[in-house]
């Protein structure tokens, strides 16, 4: 097969991707040139994908190395699923300022029922296509003498060079051992799977790169490592993050994520299509407002099916004009827990819509805040009883709403 029409084959390889690495793209060596390996192996290739549930959400952001991991499923390669519940223990220190909170097992295996969750909207779950393994599995079993002979593998200065390390030793910030356990041990996985291929973020490349080192040390044949981009939020500035606001949920109700995606700067649109959708570029609209309302609705009817998105969009479109009580699309909140009299700025709290009662106050100040379509602006509105707002809209701004029933 000619280098054209492969790379014409394998044209779903190369979309949303950053980097593969070794990268000799001239080379018919399949140990340096990822396409042969695909093309000439005699069996489906072992596509591994770690995932560390030290929380309980997944947003957009995390969904893109498990697109290209479907993407491999969709090729007739194995993907296989690492949920680290051994590593998840410590956390990776990737691009962290400070050292992680170690999470108990019960943290850990609660966590990851919610991730796996999350993930089979992206992933083929058939068994014959996807193993999902937990590396407690070989990890617990290193004694001390297997642990040595890992750390045996790195000096403190490779160590050093990670990111995240060395600004934290420049700043004389404490780093622990157990921390430089972490890539090793996320190396390791790859020992213990015979990966072939590694997905992951551009700010995995270190750890990705260790798990190639491991297998030369134990023998194995060496994977390659395929880096997908940090997507940036919904903010347009910085990366996605819970912890900045700027992201987008998987377990988020189908009109906060509408709701979210068709206000996409225009200067992430191509990059969110190319990365969170299948569309062709060229099968694109022109308008750019018609291009946010596309992505919309492709992104939402992937997580919540097509019926969802299309009911989401009439609801935001029904929450412009005003007549949002009558939009069914719209996530309910129940007052049923509240005690009444309460604050407005409590019950955007309690709601969710806010992350605390001060911020709260704050959108009111500012007037994001709406019931019905109507500005609120005194922050210390008070509902007397549930039977006051039962069935009323409450609005933050342009992308948060929900319905409220007693």
């Amino acid at each position: 097969m000619s280098a054209a029409i492969a790379s014409s084959t394998l044209s779903w390889l190369h979309r949303g991707t950053s980097e593969i690495f070794p990268n000799q793209p001239d080379s018919d060596d399949p140990d340096v040139n990822l396409e042969r390996r695909i093309l000439d192996s005699d069996r489906p290739l072992r596509i591994k994908l770690g995932i560390d549930p030290t929380g309980t959400d997944i947003h957009l952001g995390h969904s893109i190395p498990a697109r290209k991991l479907r993407a491999f499923q969709d090729a007739g390669h194995i993907a296989v699923l690492i949920v680290g519940d051994f590593t998840a223990r410590i956390g990776d220190p990737t691009g962290k300022s400070d050292v992680r909170k170690q999470l108990t097992s019960q943290q850990v295996a609660a966590n990851a029922e919610t991730y796996l969750e999350q993930l089979r909207p992206v992933l083929d779950f058939s068994p014959e296509r996807l193993e999902v393994r937990y590396n407690s599995e070989w990890l617990q079993k290193l004694d001390l003498s297997a642990i040595l002979e890992l750390l045996a593998q790195m000096t403190v200065g490779q160590m050093l060079a990670k990111e995240g390390f060395a600004e934290r030793y420049a700043r004389e910030m404490p780093i622990f051992l157990h921390e430089f356990l972490y890539p090793l041990m996320q190396g390791y996985d790859s020992v213990a799977v015979d990966a072939d291929v590694e997905l992951g973020g551009t700010d995995q490349k270190f750890n990705i790169a260790v798990g190639r080192d491991l297998q030369r040390f134990y023998g194995k044949r060496l994977q390659f490592g395929l880096l997908t981009p940090i997507l940036v939020g919904t903010d347009g500035v910085q990366k996605m993050s819970k912890s900045l606001g700027n992201y987008v949920g998987l377990r988020e109700d189908a009109l906060s994520m509408y709701s979210k995606l068709e206000k996409t700067p225009d200067s992430q649109i191509d990059s969110y299509f190319e990365l969170l959708t299948a569309l062709p570029r060229h099968e694109l609209p022109e308008n750019p407002r018609d291009r946010q309302k596309l992505l919309a609705l492709e992104i939402v009817a992937q997580y919540r099916g097509r019926d969802a998105a299309r009911q989401a969009q009439s609801a935001a479109i029904e929450l412009v004009q005003g007549s949002a009580q009558s939009a069914e699309a719209v996530p309910e909140f129940s007052l049923a827990d509240i005690e009444f009299p309460a604050k407005l700025f409590y019950i955007l709290s309690a709601s969710g819509l806010c992350k605390s009662s001060g911020e709260g106050r704050r959108q009111i100040q500012g007037g994001a805040v709406r019931l019905d379509g109507d500005k609120v602006t005194d922050v210390d509105r008070t509902f007397a009883a549930a039977a006051d707002l039962s069935g009323k809209t409450l609005q933050v701004g342009k992308k948060r709403f929900a319905r409220l029933v007693a």
